[in-house]
């Protein structure tokens, strides 16, 4: 058996490394982690557990936060309607969860499920359905392997709840939003019920534990006085894309999604360039005037120079010095139907997408 009790300091490290996964969206972990970590003071640890502790029959369900990461920050998140949306679904499927997971890798919805498996004593798997962040409900590997969202429990704080069952994705995405919007802009979900078998194939496995080793090397980082940049590129694998300091920002929430662009002129080895990060909730594309450094699926990343501290689209202010690093995504997303589904041109960008790791070797 493999359990790994998560206590109150584990969360520091799970949190922020969820904030890079998340590529500047998924909203602010820091807001999951005080409310799991108040959970777990009141309940005890929460179990991070492998699918191997589960039998291949066993229902297992995610609960997430759904709505703009901006709105996210200025309403804070509760474990109730959690609980609410989770016990709607299980009512609707005859069935309880034998254990909850989570939706993405990165931000708030990495850390908000532990609030719910601590209060309730149900573990969590360690895996996610994305191996980061993406903003729309059918952005995942379960989508990719035929497993639906639907039916898919919303729940507010003031007690509001339904259970949406649709013919498509496209009319559960449209529901969903306008019913977020209702909601107030943000409110809470349980969706992607799954069995074990089917979750063996179509979630990225060890992803949390993943999280809370590059938190770890983070601090490790910083304690040793060593590079905290250099530290982040070498345990995730990534690259170290652009060095400079914020320029300009341009802001919108669409109803749907936190939209925008920075502007970052070079500083370093990167002086006299500039770079622009175009984000859909999450950052999308990193672009100069010449080339293309990084695009979706794989991850784009903005961390503080000094304390490799990530830092959201939302967080992104004028003045910030700032470096962007570009990390490789899942194998999975490397698939023809995968770049169709969040590639460049899933968002309206006129680009082919290339592998990050191809893109830095063009520039050397």
């Amino acid at each position: 058996m493999s359990v790994n009790l998560i206590d109150v300091k584990d969360l520091d490290a799970i949190a922020i490394g969820a904030a890079l996964y998340g590529t500047g969206g998924g909203g602010d972990p820091h807001i999951g982690k005080l409310l799991a970590q108040r959970a777990i003071r009141a309940h005890g640890p929460a179990r991070l557990i492998t699918l191997d502790e589960l039998r291949d029959d066993d229902l297992i369900i995610s609960v997430a936060m759904i709505g703009a990461p901006t709105v996210m920050l200025e309403r804070l998140a509760e474990t109730a309607p959690l609980v609410l949306a989770l016990r709607q679904l299980e009512a609707k499927l005859g069935r309880k969860a034998a254990a909850l997971f989570s939706g993405e890798v990165g931000g708030m919805n990495s850390v908000i499920p532990f609030s719910v498996a601590a209060e309730l004593g149900l573990p969590l798997v360690d895996g996610d359905t994305m191996g980061r962040a993406f903003p729309k409900l059918d952005m995942t590997l379960c989508a990719l392997h035929g497993i639906d969202a639907a039916p898919l429990a919303l729940a507010d704080e003031k007690g509001n709840g339904l259970v949406l069952d649709t013919v498509d994705v496209q009319s559960l995405e449209g529901m969903v939003r306008a019913l977020t919007m209702e909601m107030g802009g943000s409110c809470y979900s349980a969706l992607y019920s799954m069995t074990v078998a089917q979750a063996r194939k179509s979630l990225v496995l060890g992803s949390i534990s993943m999280t809370q080793r590059t938190g770890k090397a983070l601090f490790e980082a910083r304690e040793r006085h060593l590079d905290p940049v250099a530290e982040l590129v070498r345990v995730t694998d990534g690259h170290c894309l652009f060095k400079g300091k914020v320029i300009d920002l341009q802001r919108t929430i669409d109803g749907r999604w936190s939209k925008g662009l920075a502007r970052i002129t070079g500083l370093d080895e990167h002086r006299g360039e500039d770079v622009e990060l175009l984000y859909q909730n999450e950052f999308l594309v990193a672009r100069s005037e010449e080339r293309i450094l990084a695009s979706t699926p794989d991850l784009i990343c903005t961390v503080d120079m000094e304390t490799g501290e990530p830092i959201t689209a939302e967080q992104v202010r004028y003045g910030l010095r700032v470096a962007v690093l570009g990390l490789p995504c899942v194998p999975e997303w490397r698939t023809p139907a995968a770049i169709a589904r969040v590639g460049p041109r899933a968002f309206g960008y006129d680009l082919d997408y290339r592998p990050v790791e191809q893109l830095t070797m063009d520039r050397r």
